[in-house]
């Protein structure tokens, strides 16, 4: 507490692209390898990607190792965007004192998420569609062939209209809801929860680092699910008139997912999705506590 929201918006934001810069290389794998054998039974389809390391050494065969930082600007558009918004949300209410009831943390970091990943939409969508893009060999999911960010958005504006912008948003919105509530409420009790053992001093970096984290393997297990669901729907083909080829909606998508892919579907990618989330928790988070006192 103790900034203003306002500020809190500028330094969210900040926070949010530092950490999108060094953790996009683990974002490019992780939606490769959410997109990798979709709507196909285990087994039956070939796996140009396996595993975090082997897939990111994939991806610089196929793009180089420019390759790993793939929709880099229109991630740093979402950061930016969603971070700002929920970190300026939350810091209402906090001000708002709504935080200090019971279960106040978790509901406050719900909406604020919620209210970031609508307002981020459609960065995240662009920024799905280039990152999937590659060499036919090493093509998973849908292909767009953007040529840029700007091109994306001018080509799903000029086909679906500003509506088409933000397809795929009733993914988002439960996925950074989940993972925000999460993410705050573990990050907020962890980091006191250590202070108060003495483990580390109130304040110091290592009880935010502490706290970040925990948080981090918190957000991967919760947010997973989701996570793939958002993939799958930014990423599929759409009709002229913008309905999804492949899925109807978010229900749709869990359920063709976990009868055609089995449950362990909805986990796929999951070791990137930690070794992308754990840092980005951890810097994100870090950065926006220091930056506050600052």
């Amino acid at each position: 507490g103790g900034v203003p929201p306002a500020i809190d918006l500028v330094l969210g934001a900040t926070a949010g692209c530092l950490a999108c810069f060094l953790t996009n290389p683990l974002e490019v794998v992780k939606t490769r390898l959410q997109l990798q054998g979709e709507l196909q039974p285990p087994g039956t389809y070939p796996r140009p990607y396996r595993g975090v390391l082997r897939a990111a050494l994939a991806v610089c065969r196929a793009d180089g190792l420019r390759g790993l930082q793939k929709g880099l600007a229109a991630g740093l558009l979402y950061q930016g965007l969603m971070n700002g918004v929920r970190f300026y949300c939350y810091s209402h209410a906090e001000d708002a004192g709504w935080t200090e009831y019971p279960g106040g943390t978790v509901a406050a970091g719900a909406v604020a998420g919620a209210v970031g990943a609508i307002v981020g939409s459609p960065a995240y969508l662009v920024k799905t569609h280039l990152q999937a893009q590659t060499l036919s060999a090493m093509a998973v999911g849908h292909q767009h062939n953007h040529e840029s960010i700007s091109g994306a958005f001018k080509s799903i504006y000029q086909q679906h209209g500003v509506v088409g912008l933000w397809r795929g948003v009733t993914g988002a919105v439960p996925r950074v809801a989940v993972g925000s509530a999460v993410q705050l409420a573990t990050f907020a009790s962890a980091k006191d929860w250590v202070c108060e053992r003495q483990w580390f001093r109130k304040g110091s970096w290592a009880a935010v680092l502490a706290g970040g984290m925990v948080s981090g393997v918190a957000v991967a297990v919760t947010m997973t699910p989701f996570d793939v669901i958002s993939t799958r729907l930014y990423n599929q083909p759409v009709d002229a008139d913008g309905t999804g080829k492949l899925y109807r909606g978010f229900l749709d998508c869990i359920l063709q997912i976990s009868s055609k892919e089995g449950l362990l579907g909805l986990y796929k990618g999951i070791g990137a999705v930690y070794l992308r989330l754990g840092p980005h928790t951890v810097l994100s988070l870090f950065f926006w506590d220091k930056l506050r006192n600052m």
